[in-house]
């Protein structure tokens, strides 16, 4: 619930609300739905960021029993507050829960406040973060995960259940780090705050370079609009808005939407679904 940015309905929505959403989307063909972690927030920080965050662990496990096809992903797992093991246990076991619908989305995290509170190194993050995603790709469908790493280092240890299906990583943030940490560890960039013409510069660039080229697989761009889309009553200027994402480089999209009630909500739901079908 972001101050300033957030319906009136959503101040007093719970699970329920969250579950129908959740599952006309999925009936509707939506790909995924996101959940966000923070543990705690500042006063002063809550002001700019919001103050709620369901947990995405808890969040998934329950939408898990009411879904079949959506997947779930975390949007984004602050990695230095987590060992990579706690994180293969967890979310492996998620990923038997969900029957392999799990994504990961993945980050480093800035709310300093925060790591401190956790007693989680700040400073070196982004090189934490790094080897925790090496970790993670070595452990996440291993019983008897084994990992040597500059910040991380395991053997001897099980961890069971584990993860049964590959999970893929994807990349949150706004820099170009965080893009090629995503093109040279993981699946999918995922970046938040950055208008078209941004990303279709940062995209470019990257498309040139030896780690691009050197991926086997494609990696997923998953773009998110900038202001909250209005299929509704502007199918037009969405379509417009759609069709320049997919040309930036867009793979997928995550929606914002104009809402002022959830049925209001299930409606653009509905009616994003019709427009996206043309571009």
């Amino acid at each position: 619930m972001l101050p300033r940015a957030h319906a009136r309905w959503e101040e007093t929505a719970g699970i329920a609300e969250v579950e129908r959403v959740v599952v006309e989307a999925e009936r509707l063909g939506y790909h995924h739905v996101t959940c966000s972690e923070h543990v705690a927030i500042p006063r002063d920080v809550a002001e700019v960021r919001g103050a709620r965050y369901w947990d995405p662990l808890a969040t998934f496990g329950y939408l898990a029993a009411k879904t079949s096809t959506i997947h779930l992903a975390t949007h984004v797992l602050v990695l230095g507050y987590h060992h990579p093991l706690a994180i293969a246990k967890r979310y492996g076991t998620l990923e038997r829960v969900c029957a392999g619908r799990l994504i990961l989305g993945v980050g480093v995290g800035s709310l300093a406040e925060e790591f401190a509170l956790l007693g989680a190194p700040f400073d070196d993050r982004g090189a934490r973060a790094d080897d925790a995603m090496r970790a993670l790709r070595m452990s996440l469908r291993e019983s008897e995960p084994e990992y040597h790493g500059a910040y991380y280092d395991y053997d001897g240890f099980v961890v069971d259940p584990c993860a049964v299906q590959p999970v893929p990583l994807w990349v949150g943030g706004r820099t170009a780090r965080s893009l090629r940490r995503a093109v040279e560890l993981g699946d999918g960039w995922a970046p938040f705050g950055l208008g078209t013409d941004v990303l279709a510069t940062m995209l470019a660039r990257t498309r040139d370079t030896e780690a691009w080229s050197a991926r086997e697989a494609p990696i997923e761009v998953v773009l998110q609009n900038e202001r909250p889309l209005d299929p509704l009553a502007e199918p037009d200027v969405v379509r417009e808005r759609v069709a320049r994402m997919r040309d930036v480089g867009a793979t997928i999209l995550n929606c914002r939407f104009v809402h002022h009630s959830v049925v209001h909500y299930l409606e653009q739901l509905a009616a994003m679904a019709d427009v996206a079908a043309d571009v």
